[in-house]
């Protein structure tokens, strides 16, 4: 299975909040921190503030944070609302234009992966994924 980079960055951006869950985080400072492009994380924070699982404020000493506690969000959650359920086209809710179909023997053995991997994802929570706190340089003594 393979997330896409929007989902990677989001659960990066979550694990983070998880780490300090008390505290209102900037855009600038999640992507600075993950090497991740500014524009590309505010989609991903609007995109989760959506979902419901963080809280955004705007203006100065806007941020956003977790919206629930970290025990209570499950990283298949997650996956699920920035993912969507199609793992193949022939998920899609139309059908897509899988030419197998109705013999195609593929689709249930993928149903059934796609279930294993996502329930191991629904077994585990942010607050196991939680990143630690970055420790900080103190500066050398004068």
């Amino acid at each position: 299975m393979r997330l896409t980079s929007f989902t990677d960055f989001a659960l990066r951006a979550l694990m983070r909040l998880a780490g300090e869950p008390g505290r209102t985080f900037a855009t600038n400072e999640i992507a600075a921190e993950f090497g991740i492009s500014r524009n590309h994380l505010a989609k991903v924070v609007r995109d989760l503030a959506d979902s419901g699982f963080i809280n955004t404020q705007r203006g100065v000493g806007g941020g956003f944070a977790l919206a629930r506690p970290a025990g209570s969000i499950t990283i298949g959650e997650v996956v699920r609302a920035l993912e969507g359920p199609a793992l193949v086209e022939c998920f899609r809710e139309d059908g897509g234009s899988c030419l197998l179909m109705p013999r195609c023997r593929l689709k249930a053995k993928l149903a059934a992966a796609r279930e294993a991997f996502m329930s191991e994802l629904d077994a585990t929570t942010l607050a196991e994924c939680a990143y630690p706190v970055p420790t900080r340089k103190s500066p050398a003594p004068a």
